[in-house]
């Protein structure tokens, strides 16, 4: 039994809405839904909702042997609907493929009961999942699936001379849509030819990959990053293209362009573009702007307040007992544990911070705010109240049990 997350190449995602068609939930949180994937983020939430030892039952591709009347053998590929109890959840965060290795339990002509096999699930085709135990936190990611205002709305270009990644930034990933790499050659005295010609070259990459990975209909904000004028240059270079071109999709979203300081164009600034103060002002309403956000609260706190700071899953608690959590930042990361109890552990933390009139932020580990938080454990809350250090107590409760 196992879960892996793989990264390779992507295509373009596109922007609908997860569809909710069934929801059959009984007192005792076990029941089933069936949901329809209408683009490819909707992969990544359905890889947070499966848990091993699930049931999924969806349209898949079987290969099957047949034999002809003179007793020659071949094989086939047939679509049928297979259930399968789950056993292996692998997903490809870039191109955003999931697939579930399981063994059948309802045996068809095709396929015996208990055998194995794998379902890569597909867009628009409807998937069934049953569960013995629906959580709010599952429960909480179906709703963000299925709702329209959770869909991507910022777009960023994170550059340096010679080098751009485009990036999309939804509520529940970042998404490097294209990485552009073009060798500039260095300025020569008297001729600055081959120099400016790359830099063309350059920037004409960059506005196609803009053009063909960035959904304007969707996105409200395109954040364009980079060390110096690179960013200035080729903003001028865009629009002035747009304008020989006539580009209309350019023209008319030009206000939607922000340009912010980096320190490289490398993926990795896009927390500082998203940490800029004029950034995170115009993109208040975005959930990764909000991650960000709390997440520097928090290493306030913990400079300024360290007793009003907690992370580590037992100190985290240990506060949430004591009412006195204000705001839990906690990952996705653990509700993908595969240990029933450890698992709940964790949502049973977050529904007590509920109860008790508590924030909760759960971080998308495919943000780069998201990677930093599992760097702490993945659990960590800005407290209502300073609490004494914990380590102190612990340390006198293991010397009374010596």
């Amino acid at each position: 039994m196992s879960r892996r997350l793989l990264t390779t190449d992507t295509q373009r995602c596109q922007y609908p809405v997860m569809k909710l068609l069934h929801k059959d939930i009984e007192k005792d949180n076990a029941g089933q839904v069936t949901l329809v994937p209408e683009e490819a983020e909707d992969m990544w939430h359905t890889y947070n909702l499966l848990q091993v030892g699930d049931s999924l039952r969806a349209s898949t591709i079987r290969k099957v042997q047949t034999e002809s009347t003179t007793g020659s053998v071949g094989s086939s590929r047939v679509r049928t609907t297979l259930t399968l109890c789950v056993e292996t959840i692998d997903f490809d965060s870039q191109a955003c493929k999931l697939r579930v290795k399981g063994t059948n339990l309802e045996e068809n002509q095709y396929v015996k009961m208990g055998a194995y096999h794998t379902i890569e699930l597909e867009l628009n085709r409807k998937f069934t999942l049953a569960k013995k135990s629906w959580d709010s936190v599952v429960l909480d990611r179906i709703e963000q699936a299925c709702d329209a205002a959770q869909k991507a709305d910022v777009a960023a270009v994170v550059m340096q001379e010679g080098l751009a990644n485009v990036v999309l930034v939804t509520p529940a990933m970042t998404l490097l849509r294209a990485k552009v790499e073009v060798t500039i050659p260095r300025k020569r005295r008297g001729s600055c030819t081959q120099h400016e010609k790359a830099l063309d070259r350059f920037y004409e990459a960059v506005m196609q990959a803009i053009l063909r990975h960035i959904n304007f209909d969707v996105v409200k904000c395109v954040l364009v990053g980079s060390p110096g004028f690179v960013k200035d240059q080729f903003i001028s270079y865009l629009f002035k293209e747009a304008v020989r071109q006539d580009n209309k999709v350019l023209l008319e979203n030009r206000p939607k362009f922000m340009l912010v300081h980096s320190s490289s164009g490398h993926k990795y600034s896009l927390k500082e573009i998203l940490s800029d103060p004029t950034v995170t002002s115009r993109l208040s309403d975005t959930k990764a702007a909000g991650e960000v956000k709390a997440l520097e609260d928090f290493y306030k706190m913990l400079q300024h307040e360290p007793d009003r700071a907690f992370y580590g899953v037992a100190h985290v608690e240990k506060a949430a007992d004591a009412l006195a959590v204000d705001t839990l930042l906690i990952s996705d990361k653990l509700f993908r544990h595969q240990d029933v109890p450890t698992r709940s552990r964790y949502v049973r933390l977050v529904d007590s911070v509920r109860d008790n009139g508590g924030t909760v932020r759960i971080f998308s580990s495919l943000h780069v705010s998201g990677e930093q938080l599992t760097q702490l454990s993945g659990v960590a809350a800005v407290l209502r109240f300073p609490i004494a250090d914990l380590s102190e107590d612990e340390d006198e409760s293991s010397s009374d049990e010596d």
